[in-house]
């Protein structure tokens, strides 16, 4: 029998070498079959737990791959995430951190790539195998089970997850690893645990499994049942609604959807995954969709008859808490995943949206399917009206307490005169953003996450290019904006990229802005100041509850409550930025707003422009419900009041 030829190697030079190696092939959105490398290259945070055994394996192993150093774990993996969304999911990093904090920094990171179905490869340093130095430094020490460590953590966040307790299990766990990392239906975060000695540990692996491998990112087929199916439910529809959600990007599958609602004359909503598949300019586009969306796209939702979801998880701001669609409502629903496919009880298509909407299209042309002149009519309607209604959002300026009303108009209405008082700015959210979108390039990327810009963005952001709006909003991570905005700028070098970021997030993580100063890749980040955690206190407040920790007030004397009520923070955020070797503007008047962009765009070093704007300046949202956890027992009438509204609600809502 002829021996197979081997190699030996650490596990450490097995991993890398074995990532040189992956490619992926795939249709494009313009139909081409394209071929490239899979792993773009690796952030690396070093530490003990990695930086001897797999530096070692780095250094030896390199090719073509980069490798860049991170400044904070989490911000490093959520660069990698950033960089793979903006890449639909068909290019990656792996990010390598120390055992203990470090790696558990990446489990936040984790979880948003997994919510989002987005791929990312977490190799963590990790406690030694063989257990001979225990405790090692930054080891947690289970006494009940010495095989647990902190990084067993991940199994919740991961769709799949492994530890290297023997070199030779390199082979498996990676196989495993690039299968779950290139599943259309079921990718995500993938964590591969690296125990500090097995990363040094030899093995005589074979040649062969160093070979260059192609992973396939197929186009499901749609099955004859679920076609036949999907048809007698759509080709009934008065008012269809079509949802854009991410899974169109993903799939590459702009032109097929943006076709198939042209052929049937069906209006589509889009989600905060899906928008810019399509151009906002498009007729048949309404916009945002549910809690976060627009006035367009949630009427016609309320009319809707038949539903057809592409690509989207239906989660609960896209649904308004299943209240937004009409309870006898049909579901149409096209997803790879059954598990999203069966949601809302709808009529399950598990396949390719470019499979499905092409094979349901020429199935509907066969029977002369389209939707009426009156259907026509109301869409172009509604979307007047969302055109009238950004527009005047674009052009808020306060004028005095007496005459001035703001979007969010509730019981902490004082916070607006009190930020003017104490900074003396009056620029309002929407028309920063309005003057923003309408001065930046027609394809530059903006980047979003959380607070009140995902609101104001999805429904209010025309996107002119495809691929231009990057919100992540199934995790809502918070220090997304800035790390993912320098992912997608490495993903796409030739555009201007744009993190749209409140002072909040920036509180919680910006630590990637060093590196992209450091790497030489210029991100813009506009920040969004208005001293509060402003989505939030409009809630808080909104259910009839005090401000408790969410305005940047300084803390009163005696005020052991939460409720700061001081001078409002003054925090010097272009000085932060500067100090870093950033271009930085500090804007408090429309001129220097619109000043301060223009000159952003001629710099090639990363800019920071610290916009202060006012509290409850932001847009209040239109046709929708949120259900959220009000105190069903309560003192006050206003939470009493709240608590009645909720319950409301729920019986008009979708129960599945």
């Amino acid at each position: 029998m002829k021996h197979m030829e081997t190699v030996r190697l650490t596990a450490s030079q097995a991993l890398v070498r074995f990532l040189e190696n992956q490619y992926v092939s795939y249709i494009d959105m313009d139909g081409n079959e394209v071929e490239h490398k899979f792993v773009k290259g690796i952030f690396m945070l070093p530490g003990h737990g990695n930086v001897v055994g797999f530096a070692n394996g780095v250094e030896q192993e390199l090719k073509d791959m980069v490798v860049y150093q991170g400044k904070n774990e989490q911000g490093m993996a959520l660069a990698a995430i950033g960089y793979a969304k903006q890449m639909r999911r068909k290019q990656i990093f792996a990010c390598t951190s120390s055992v203990g904090p470090g790696a558990c920094n990446m489990v936040t990171a984790a979880a948003t790539a997994t919510a989002n179905n987005i791929p990312v490869l977490i190799l963590p340093g990790d406690i030694y195998a063989s257990r001979q130095p225990d405790p090692v430094l930054q080891q947690m020490e289970q006494p009940h089970n010495l095989t647990i460590s902190a990084h067993d953590a991940f199994q919740a966040v991961t769709k799949y997850w492994g530890r290297i307790n023997r070199p030779e299990q390199v082979m498996t766990d990676m196989i495993s690893a690039m299968r779950v990392l290139t599943d259309t239906a079921n990718t995500g975060a993938v964590a591969i645990s690296l125990p500090q000695d097995v990363q040094a540990e030899a093995y005589d692996y074979p040649v062969d499994f160093f070979k260059k491998r192609v992973w396939r990112i197929d186009r499901r087929p749609i099955t004859k049942y679920a076609l036949e199916q999907a048809v007698e439910v759509i080709k009934n529809a008065k008012k269809p609604l079509l949802i854009c959600g991410g899974g169109v990007r993903y799939a590459e599958a702009h032109k097929v959807f943006k076709k198939f609602a042209e052929d049937f004359g069906i209006a589509f909503g889009e989600t905060q995954a899906g928008k810019s598949a399509i151009e906002w300019t498009h007729e048949l586009n309404l916009g945002g969709l549910g809690i976060t969306g627009g006035i367009a796209a949630n009427k016609l939702a309320h009319e809707a008859d038949v539903v057809i979801g592409v690509g989207t998880r239906y989660t609960d701001f896209t649904t308004a808490s299943k209240w937004l669609y009409r309870t006898d409502a049909k579901f149409v629903n096209i997803n790879p995943s059954e598990f999203q496919a069966y949601k809302m009880d709808a009529t399950p298509v598990v396949a390719d949206a470019n499979e499905a909407l092409t094979a349901i299209g020429e199935e509907l042309k066969k029977i002369g399917y389209h939707t009426d002149a009156a259907y026509a009519e109301a869409v172009a309607a509604y979307r007047k009206e969302w055109f009238d209604e950004v527009d005047r959002l674009d052009h808020v300026v306060y004028t005095d307490k007496e005459s001035f009303t703001p979007e969010i108009n509730d019981a902490n209405r004082e916070c607006v005169e009190k930020y003017i008082e104490d900074t003396g700015c009056k620029l309002c959210q929407t028309t920063v953003l309005g003057t923003i979108n309408r001065m930046i390039d027609d394809n530059a990327i903006v980047v979003a996450a959380a607070g009140s810009l995902p609101g104001d963005m999805q429904g209010l952001w025309r996107a002119r290019k495809t691929n231009t709006y990057h919100m992540e909003y199934g995790y809502s991570c918070m220090g997304y904006e800035i790390a993912a905005a320098l992912g997608a700028k490495m993903a796409c070098p030739d555009q201007e990229v744009y993190s749209m970021c409140g002072d909040g997030s920036f509180d919680m993580l910006h630590s990637e802005l060093i590196t992209s100063i450091q790497t030489g890749h210029k991100i813009n980040v506009m920040l969004f100041d208005n001293a509060s955690f402003g989505c939030i206190n409009n809630l808080e407040v909104g259910q009839g509850n005090a401000c408790i920790c969410t305005e940047k007030n300084m803390l009163e004397e005696g005020v052991t409550n939460g409720i700061h009520k001081g001078k409002v923070i003054q925090v010097d955020y272009a000085a932060i930025g500067a100090a870093y070797g950033c271009k930085t503007y500090t804007v408090k008047t429309q001129e220097e707003l619109e000043a301060a962009i223009e000159d952003a765009k001629k710099q090639t070093v990363s800019t920071l422009i610290d916009m202060k704007v006012l509290p409850k300046t932001m847009s209040a949202g239109y046709e929708n419900w949120w259900r959220v956890g009000v105190a069903e027992v309560s003192t006050k009438p206003e939470v009493q009041a709240a608590r009645k509204a909720i319950e409301d609600h729920l019986y008009e809502a979708r129960h599945y």
